[in-house]
């Protein structure tokens, strides 16, 4: 029986001591491979066309060309190369622009290596994943600025498609729950949680579990008058 193809990574980061870590890291681990390192966000865009990686790692703060346009330059590509974007702050004010430019997740840098090769696999995968931390700095950037400062569109997706369930789904999915949460806080299977999803995603045309985040702040569903605790 043939072996399947390793998750191909590409380590963007201006940091070479973080870069030859994260290299060590992903390289040890049985099903996924390294196929390049990238200092600057212009070499992570010239190395995801030659290498076509299925996930990149992406660092925000580079030199030139920062990683959020070279995520939005990776993301218009058809090769289907997804970006995980790590940061070192919680704080960062680049993690809505990031998600706008087509990053499928947000970690920070300090995560434990187990979580990040998790995340990585499901990247790969084709889901969304955001650090719960993360997702709790939008929503409280939203209540701080009115959804106004990070881009939010004027008009934002409509969401009168949606069911009143698939509403609830959403909202919690902005809250970032996982799928096991959800279905515990709405006491139904994981299995129906990702029957909703799916019909969220075609709803809405999100590609992912980070592009219905969006969605959901950006079509107002997400209140702007407090965060969430």
């Amino acid at each position: 029986m043939n072996e399947p193809e390793p998750i191909r990574v590409l380590l963007a980061d201006d940091q070479e001591l973080l870069r030859g870590s994260l290299r060590l890291l992903v390289d040890s681990t049985p099903g996924l491979v390294a196929v390049g390192e990238a200092g600057t966000g212009a070499r992570a865009v010239e190395l995801a066309r030659s290498e076509r990686p299925h996930v990149v790692l992406m660092d925000v703060r580079m030199p030139g060309m920062d990683g959020i346009e070279a995520t939005r330059r990776i993301c218009g590509e058809p090769s289907g190369t997804r970006v995980l974007i790590l940061t070192t702050f919680d704080l960062d004010e680049y993690v809505y622009a990031g998600l706008r430019a087509g990053a499928s997740g947000f970690l920070l840098k300090n995560t434990p290596p187990a979580e990040l090769l998790a995340a990585i696999r499901v990247i790969a995968a084709g889901d969304g994943l955001l650090a719960p931390s993360v997702t709790r700095r939008l929503i409280a950037q939203f209540t701080q600025f009115g959804g106004t400062a990070m881009g939010r569109s004027r008009s934002g997706p409509s969401l009168d498609g949606l069911t009143a369930r698939e509403r609830e789904v959403l909202m919690l999915v902005a809250r970032g729950l996982s799928n096991l949460e959800i279905a515990a806080s709405l006491h139904v299977s994981t299995a129906t949680v990702k029957t909703h999803i799916g019909h969220l995603l075609a709803k809405l045309d999100a590609r992912d579990r980070a592009q219905l985040v969006i969605a959901a702040y950006e079509g107002g569903l997400v209140s702007t008058s407090r965060p969430h605790p």
